[in-house]
């Protein structure tokens, strides 16, 4: 069976940030109903190139294409109604609540001093169900904390209903939890809404249980590219990481354990008895 072609794809990018290079010729793309995971250490080009593919880095050389076509030459609502992205360095606007500031995912869709249609409303309730903000809705937001703030952007992004879907760590600042249930959220929107979603995550267990495809980044090149299984191996990320990592299969489950090795092992002790605690 073919695997669908790639919506957004980035074909031998070299980004900058001044004089530096920290991404050295890129190529990857996103398809429909996949999720591609960009993980690898911190400075490796993960963001910056999640970043470059939403059109807010400058791309020095190589092109970034949208449906085969030039992203640079599509107007800023044109790519706004195919491409979000969930970023972490948002501000929270005051004055405003919670489905005013997830209102702000449908501004691509509407025309000019129009109100919002049924279909802008509904958007929003759905996006405010999926995660779990329903009953913040008429909260200011600047009475909400930062994994609640962290979930009503995410939910702007949902209301922006794109084709394409980027993430840059959208688990940081949740508690363990939302984190469950955002990854969940991000598997439906591949599964059950075809979206090609692109994810930067640092939690190499985050990345194996959701990824179809992952980019292992090291020094602002691609180190490997493939299935969970095939990139998150003892070897490259022993190399990547700079430690000893040791990679097992959970029986049972058959997911993949992944346990960096650090100077101090852990030490499991028997658990403790009240007759003990009080000797």
């Amino acid at each position: 069976m073919s695997t669908p072609a790639a919506i957004l794809r980035g074909e031998e990018l070299v980004l900058r940030y001044g004089r530096t290079t920290v991404v050295h010729g890129v190529s990857l793309g996103l398809e429909p109903g996949r999720i591609t995971a960009l993980v690898g250490p911190n400075g490796s080009g993960k963001s910056t190139l999640l970043r470059a593919l939403a059109r807010l880095h400058r791309v020095e050389t190589g092109r970034v294409l949208l449906d085969e076509q030039s992203a640079a030459a599509l107007s800023v609502r044109q790519f706004a109604r195919k491409v979000t992205l969930f970023t972490q360095s948002r501000h929270a606007p005051h004055g405003l609540t919670v489905s005013e500031v997830v209102a702000f995912g449908r501004h691509p869709h509407r025309r000019r001093f129009s109100g919002p249609s049924a279909h802008d409303r509904e958007a929003i309730e759905r996006a405010l169900h999926a995660t779990g903000t329903t009953d913040k809705a008429a909260r200011p937001v600047g009475e909400l904390s930062g994994g609640e703030m962290q979930r009503v952007w995410l939910a702007a992004c949902l209301a922006q209903e794109t084709d394409v879907v980027l993430l840059d760590e959208p688990t940081n600042h949740l508690d363990l939890r939302y984190q469950v249930e955002t990854l969940d959220l991000v598997r439906d929107l591949a599964d059950q809404r075809g979206v090609a979603v692109g994810i930067v995550l640092h939690d190499l267990d985050h990345a194996a249980r959701i990824a179809d495809t992952l980019v292992l980044l090291h020094a602002g090149r691609v180190h490997a590219t493939g299935t969970p299984r095939e990139v998150l191996t003892a070897e490259h990320l022993t190399e990547v990481y700079g430690l000893p990592v040791e990679v097992t299969t959970e029986p049972g489950t058959g997911r993949l354990r992944i346990d960096p090795l650090g100077r101090h092992p852990v030490v499991r002790t028997l658990p403790i008895t009240p007759k003990e605690t009080l000797a």
